[in-house]
């Protein structure tokens, strides 16, 4: 039977891959992955050796149809991303929902996740901040829709999580400081990483922190904020 891994990778720290995942990657038959530079990486330091085919957001449709066709000759395939756990504001979900909704007999392929490392869900783990219920909102829009994404954080009841890039933090944090000025945060950047760091405090208060150093500046971020009632 043909089998499609969701399979998670380390967000940074390469030690962070389950051995039920090293296992599914040293027998399938073939990885899909975001990025074959950043995947050949995480195979050859646990000496992996797998054809890997591109596969991201932006893929024509002749993609998912050669991993149809893959699938219906009884091909194991695992998909992976440049760090964590595909579907997670990544592209996966679109090839599930094409796969389980196409011309592929639908009982003859197993989709079966492989758990593991997912920033949003470690950076929600030391924040401290009520997690019984949150909302994940994925990266904010570059341009168009920006203040709207805002607003909806600023009126959400549970906490929020999203990510932002090194590119945008600081606009990031000046807009959440203009709507939620005594709003607590935490920032986490470059998690697992050598230069991983945690700020806590308002908006104001943390960007005081990474405006003071540019090295604070550099790197992938995760920002969790509190709901009303944790200010």
């Amino acid at each position: 039977m043909a089998i499609l891994y969701i399979l998670a990778t380390p967000i940074g720290n390469l030690a962070d891959i389950t051995a039920r995942a090293l296992e599914v990657l040293k027998e399938v038959d073939l990885v899909l992955c975001e990025d074959t530079r950043q995947t050949i990486k995480l195979l050859n330091h646990y000496n992996i050796k797998k054809p890997l085919v591109s596969y991201f957001q932006y893929s024509k449709l002749s993609k998912i149809e050669y991993i149809e066709t893959q699938l219906a000759e009884g091909k194991k395939i695992a998909l992976v991303t440049d760090a964590g756990t595909p579907g997670i504001s990544d592209p996966g979900n679109i090839l599930v929902n094409k796969l389980v909704s196409g011309q592929v007999n639908k009982d003859e392929i197993k989709i079966i996740p492989i758990p593991g490392a997912n920033a949003a869900i470690s950076a929600l783990s030391i924040s401290g901040f009520p997690a019984d219920k949150f909302i994940f909102m994925g990266f904010p829009p570059h341009k168009k829709s920006r203040n709207k994404f805002f607003t909806e954080v600023a009126q959400a009841k549970y906490t929020v999580v999203f990510y932002e890039s090194t590119h945008r933090i600081i606009k990031c944090l000046n807009q959440i400081k203009e709507l939620l000025p005594d709003r607590n945060l935490v920032v986490c950047r470059e998690l697992t990483k050598q230069f991983e760091s945690i700020y806590r405090g308002s908006a104001e208060e943390i960007l005081k922190i990474l405006e003071s150093d540019k090295n604070n500046l550099k790197g992938e971020f995760v920002v969790i904020v509190s709901n009303a009632s944790y200010v």
